[in-house]
């Protein structure tokens, strides 16, 4: 969804992936986005009694928000995202993964204890570190110094591992059934799913950032 295009056509799963702050306001009008990923926009908003409508005017003005944040200047922007995102997710999933095996552990017994979480956080790690290793030793430098004739080939990599995280994220929204710990969890249940919804959010304003606001200056720029 390289800018972003909200219609009532949309479907759920896609917005909620790629629109900062799209998947709380599902998560408060009760529509699903992972099981229910499939509809669009005005089927979600009919299924919960929503006016379509109104629906698209708040998720319109998450994204005119997200684009209002980004740093003008290139330099900065990419700055902004390695130490806010890049980061941070390294850290929070370094804490995650061994929470979630714990949680695991603990509860295995429970019907609605998270199996396949820590594997599935594991696997993100691994492919998002080598995926922002890309972007710190190969495409943030070159764009950096100005761009190259054929930066557009390594973005269109950066965009494609971009749709694979969606997935995931889908996935990892599926496990925690949104991210709401049942009745009675521990503090260890508690506070791996809202790292992980954290996480999550992160995750998508990260992506948000780079397609929708940093990608596209250099893209057009391949293509002028």
């Amino acid at each position: 969804m390289s800018d972003i295009s909200l219609t009532l056509d949309s479907e759920v799963g896609e917005v909620a992936a790629r629109l900062p702050g799209a998947a709380g306001l599902f998560r408060r009008h009760g529509i699903s986005f992972c099981c229910g990923g499939g509809q669009s926009l005005a089927e979600a908003a009919g299924n919960r009694n929503l006016a379509p409508e109104a629906l698209l005017s708040e998720l319109q003005a998450l994204a005119t928000a997200a684009q209002a944040e980004a740093p003008a200047e290139t330099a900065a922007l990419i700055e902004h995202i390695l130490a806010r995102y890049h980061e941070t997710h390294r850290r929070e999933l370094a804490d995650l993964i061994p929470l979630a095996e714990k949680v695991e552990a603990v509860h295995g017994d429970h019907e609605e204890a998270p199996h396949g979480l820590m594997l599935l956080l594991d696997d993100m790690r691994d492919e998002m570190e080598d995926h922002m290793q890309k972007e710190e030793q190969i495409l943030f430098p070159m764009m950096r110094m100005g761009g190259a004739p054929m930066i557009f080939q390594p973005i269109a990599v950066m965009r494609a591992e971009h749709d694979s995280h969606g997935e995931q994220l889908r996935r990892l929204e599926h496990l925690t059934r949104g991210f709401a710990p049942p009745e009675g969890a521990c503090r260890s249940w508690h506070a791996l799913y809202a790292g992980v919804r954290k996480f999550a959010d992160d995750l998508v304003a990260h992506m948000h950032l780079e397609n929708e606001v940093l990608f596209p200056r250099f893209e057009r720029q391949a293509t002028a």
